[in-house]
């Protein structure tokens, strides 16, 4: 196994609007889907869609989505051995809002996913040490994140942590045993209480982590690229430019890719660099799962701006 995927999924419930209604008005949208997502799940399906081998860990309630997440899941070839249900609860939601520009505004309920708790990464214990690398998010309990990053620390198994959706509940104890911290801008602004507007002002930020004690911190930024810091290094890999449609499940794209990428060649920059190319074919597609390209797709845009 390459990869375990310790964390969320959810039903993507996707409105294509015009504009946001105000307080008490009722608008018309021109169009719905409904897709796979979860940011644990859209890593794996990343990760899966360049050819690693990923298990997810992850809990889906006993509703009428629940089998389908299974079964998508395991469509992409990823090992559900522990992907379980929640009796008497919902699997996870999120309400996805999309506008004319292509940004989106999301809600989640966490459903089944607030029941992933520590003892289920000990019950997944002998797969999850053979794994290579081991890829988290703040869509589960805090206290089954800093598991699964001690498990990994115990075991010697390299860990990404991506705090999303961000929280400054978040221990940084935990934080700097973890081997790559990938936040976006607005969640470097939010654990670190600092501006983000620029460059500058984004390297500044994730310098107090590094300086906290955070090994990597890997920023991404949307159209304006992706910042990799490090103590005493700063990177810029710059975006590439596509017509967006729709940028939902794009930073979860870039960590897939880039999770992939690294454990099969240990090259951080490289990395870096296919899961930006990757992160921006995805935004030229509708949805999250159902927008990421083969691995085929992403060689060929590389290789055409070689």
């Amino acid at each position: 196994m390459d990869i375990a995927v310790i964390g969320s999924n959810m039903v993507d419930l996707i409105s294509y609007i015009d504009k946001m209604p105000r307080e008490g008005e009722t608008l018309e949208a021109p169009d719905f889907e409904i897709g796979c997502g979860g940011k644990g799940a859209n890593q794996a399906v990343a990760a899966a869609k360049m050819g690693s081998k990923v298990m997810m860990v992850t809990k889906v309630g006993d509703d009428l989505f629940a089998d389908n997440t299974i079964k998508n899941l395991e469509g992409y070839g990823i090992d559900t051995e522990f992907t379980n249900k929640v009796l008497g609860t919902s699997s996870g939601v999120a309400p996805i809002f999309v506008d004319p520009e292509s940004k989106n505004r999301i809600l989640i309920i966490k459903g089944a996913n607030q029941y992933l708790i520590p003892e289920d990464v000990d019950r997944a214990a002998e797969k999850l040490k053979k794994c290579a690398l081991i890829v988290l998010q703040l869509e589960i309990p805090l206290e089954t994140i800093y598991r699964a990053i001690e498990f990994g620390n115990e075991h010697g198994i390299p860990v990404i942590l991506n705090p999303a959706p961000a929280t400054k509940d978040l221990d940084f104890s935990y934080v700097c045993k973890c081997d790559f911290f990938i936040p976006n801008e607005t969640e470097l602004e939010i654990l670190t209480g600092m501006p983000v507007e620029t460059e500058e002002q984004i390297k500044t930020a994730a310098i107090t982590l590094i300086d906290k004690g955070v090994k990597d911190v890997i920023v991404t930024m949307g159209s304006r690229g992706v910042m990799w810091v490090t103590k005493g290094e700063a990177h810029m890999v710059d975006s590439y430019k596509v017509d967006a449609i729709d940028t939902t499940g794009a930073g979860d794209a870039f960590i897939g890719c880039f999770a992939h990428y690294f454990v099969q060649n240990n090259d951080v920059l490289l990395a870096i660099k296919m899961a930006t190319a990757f992160a921006a074919l995805s935004v030229t597609k509708r949805g999250t799962q159902s927008s990421y390209p083969s691995i085929d797709e992403v060689e060929n845009f590389m290789n055409v701006r070689v």
